[in-house]
Parts: C-alpha cells; structure tokens; sequence
C-alpha cells in the first residue's frame, strides 16, 4: 500500500512538470490591434477575398483585348459520287484523299455601348467593397478583442476585492473564535461568518474561471500558445480619454463607417448595371483580319488538288433587333434597384446617425457616473476613516469596522470599473463611428 502511495505522489509530479508551462505577457490595446491584423483567421480570410477580387478586376479587363482564333485540321477525303438530279446515270470521281485546314483570326470589340467599361468598373467597385468588409471585419475584432480586455481587467479588479474582503472575514472569524473561548460571543456568530466566507470564497472562483474564460478568447484570436497569460495593461486609467463634441462624430461617421461606403458603392453598382441593361438596345462594332489555308480545293469539279490560301480584314456590326422590345424590362427593373439602393442609403444615414448620438449619450454618461463613483469613494474613505478611529478607541464593533472597510473597498472597485466603463464606450463609439 505504501509503495502505491508513492506511485501515485511520482505520478503527480510527473504529470505536474509534464504540464506547459504558463507565460505571462503584458499587453497594451494597441498590441492586441497589430496582433490580431497578423494573426486573426477572420481578418485573414476577408484579406483573401480582397484578394480575390482585385483578380477578378484583371478577369473583367480581358474584354478589352482582342480575341485571337487559331484551328488546324487534317482529314481523309473519300472519292467523290456523281449523278444526275434524279439520281441516274452515277459515277464515281476521283479525288484527292489528303485534306488539310489552316484558319486564323483576330476581332478587337471596338464600341459595345459601354458594357465593358460599365463591367470592369463594376469589377473595381466589388473590389473596394471586399476592402470595406475587410475593414468592418477587422473593427468587429477589434471591439471584440477591447471588450473583453477590459471585461478581464473589471474582473482582475473585482477578484482583488473579494480576496481582500475574504482576508478581512477570516481575521473576522478568528476574532470571534478568541472571543467565544472566552464567552464574549455565540457560536452562531461564528457559523453566520463562516458561511460569509464560503460564499465569497464561491464568488472568488466563478471570477477566477471568468478570467480564464476571456483570456482563452483572446489568445484564440491573436494566435497566441494557448499557455499564454495576458496581463493587461493597468497604466491605461491614467490616460482616459476628454469629453468631445457629438457633430465631431457625426462628422466622423460620415466619412469613415464602411457601411455608408459601402451603400454609396453599391448606388454605383446599380447605376453601372443601368448602362449595361441600356448598352443591349446598341449595336457592338469590332474590327477584325483573317487568315485561311484550305485544301484541296473541292468547289470545282474536278476537284483540283493545291492549296488555297487568302486573308481578310473588315469591320463587323452586330445588332440585337429583339432588344428594342425586350430590355426595357430589364432598364426598368435596373433603375428600381438603383432606386432602391438610395433609399437604402438614406435610410443607412439616419440609423447610423441614430448610433452616433446612443452612443455618445452613453459615452457622456460614464463621465457622470465616474464622477459620481469618485465621490462615493471620498465619502467611504471618510467613513472608513471616522469608524476606524472609533474602533481604536473601543467605541466601534469589529463588524462596524468590517462593514466600513467593505465600502471602502467596494467604492474603490466601483471607481475603476466606472473608468473602464468610459473606455470601453469611448471604443464603441469609435466602433459606430467607423474609426476604431
């Protein structure tokens, strides 16, 4: 039994020492930025698709080349059949029985009524798209990243006040255990304490698994050994942002939400497929030249076994007579999308504006709360001060002094919780405004 024992305690350390080892990394906000451009699969996969269509803009650039034709063929030629039209009187005739093709030819579209332009310039408009989802991609991590940065740095926050608290409630206990061996205090004061700090205790570890939670967030997303620790950088209090102006945001909006951008794209995009619906009541103009080689030559009879070779080169026109009566449905429906597209940018507009200023109100609203927690602060401090003098002089009960302490403490968190608030909506506005 003994010699299991100390298979087991061997097993233990074994596993213990096998364990990665954890690294502890201090980060500031804009570190976690640049990390998760490197090293974000999301952001990673929207860069692909910009990509993507940068190469299908040189796709849509091909129909401005010109289109080069080349066949080559060699046949056998069985010998001709000879008759009269009611099929009388029929003879075979000899013919040459190698047969050979050359053909080659080139067209440049030279006017098509502007479908090609209007696709290469859609072309282009998919690919400042695909930049702008990019980018809205890349703020979505962003605020994703910076909320549960600082929601880590509340609960660092908070875990140091329960730990202090649970501090103060065992030397709380341990008061209350000398003062019954003496008959000075009952044993369900002790019992009553004692689950006090059970139930902290609790609390301390949910906060605890919290951390852990949102610390594997993060590293998931910047890429990081999941071994990896984030310390969070506590110096950023000290650098809280001024209150500015709401029309500064606005204004701001205005210019950078890639939303609005991307609806006044796509207003483009719907005018652009306009033209194109149009350019179908137009005819298409194309140049082209032309070179055959052909024998034998099988057009006389009888056939004459050389070979023929010319080359040409003209103007073609090609017009569509259907579309005079069919691509007004199509121009139609054209302009109701672009129609459509612009009051979906108005519209875009006002939510966007109606973000702004909810934002903002919250924004300016954290201002006015740290203010107020900053004053609860002072006055839990001079509380705290007033029962600490009366305990020193027996004039106050160790559970005054607790509860005096608690406040105090509690407003100290309250305080920088109120300080992170206005940070986090200090990003969340920048996330609405476009510019986080």
């Amino acid at each position: 039994m003994r010699k299991l024992k100390v298979l087991f305690v061997f097993i233990g350390a074994l596993s213990i020492s096998l364990a990665p080892a954890q690294t502890f990394q201090k980060m500031t906000i804009e570190e976690m930025f640049e990390l998760a451009d490197a090293n974000s699969r999301s952001i990673r996969m929207f860069r692909l698709a910009e990509e993507e269509a940068g190469q299908a803009v040189k796709v849509a650039r091909n129909a401005q080349l010109p289109s080069i034709d080349v066949s080559v063929s060699a046949s056998y030629l069985g010998d001709a059949w000879l008759a009269d039209r009611d099929f009388t009187n029929g003879e075979n005739a000899a013919m040459p029985h190698f047969g050979n093709n050359f053909a080659i030819e080139a067209s440049q579209v030279i006017y098509a009524g502007g479908a090609i332009t209007s696709r290469i310039a859609i072309a282009k408009l998919q690919q400042q798209l695909a930049e702008l989802d990019k980018e809205k991609n890349r703020q979505d991590i962003r605020f994703l990243l910076v909320g549960n940065y600082l929601e880590m740095y509340k609960l660092q926050n908070q875990a140091e006040v329960y730990r202090k608290n649970i501090e103060q409630t065992r030397k709380l206990v341990e008061d209350i255990n000398a003062k019954q061996s003496q008959g000075l205090a009952l044993k369900n004061d002790i019992t009553r304490y004692e689950l006090q700090l059970k139930s902290l205790e609790l609390a301390l570890t949910q906060i605890e698994n919290g951390i852990l939670i949102l610390n594997n967030q993060l590293v998931t997303v910047l890429g990081l050994p999941q071994e990896t620790v984030i310390n969070v950088d506590t110096t950023l209090l000290g650098r809280l942002p001024k209150l500015s102006e709401e029309a500064l945001w606005q204004e701001t909006a205005v210019l950078s939400s890639p939303v609005l951008q991307q609806m006044k794209l796509n207003i483009k995009q719907s005018e652009y497929n306009e033209r194109i619906a149009k350019a179908e009541r137009l005819p298409s103009i194309a140049l082209f030249a032309g070179d055959k080689l052909d024998g034998p030559i099988t057009i006389e009879v009888p056939p004459i076994n050389k070979n023929l070779n010319y080359w040409y080169i003209g103007v073609g026109v090609k017009f569509d007579i259907a579309s005079t009566f069919k691509s007004g449905k199509k121009i139609r429906l054209a302009r109701l999308s672009t129609q459509r597209a612009q009051e979906n940018d108005l519209l875009l507009q006002e939510n966007v504006r109606t973000e702004v200023k909810e934002a903002y109100i919250r924004f300016h609203e954290a201002f006015t709360i740290c203010d107020t927690q900053e004053k609860s602060l002072e006055l839990a401090a001079q509380n705290y001060s007033v029962v600490n003098n009366r305990y020193l002089n027996d004039l106050a009960l160790i559970t005054d002094m607790l509860d005096a302490s608690n406040s105090k403490l509690n407003a100290e968190l309250q305080l920088v919780n109120a300080q992170i608030n206005i940070l986090f909506n200090l990003y969340k506005l920048k996330k609405t405004a476009g510019c986080l």
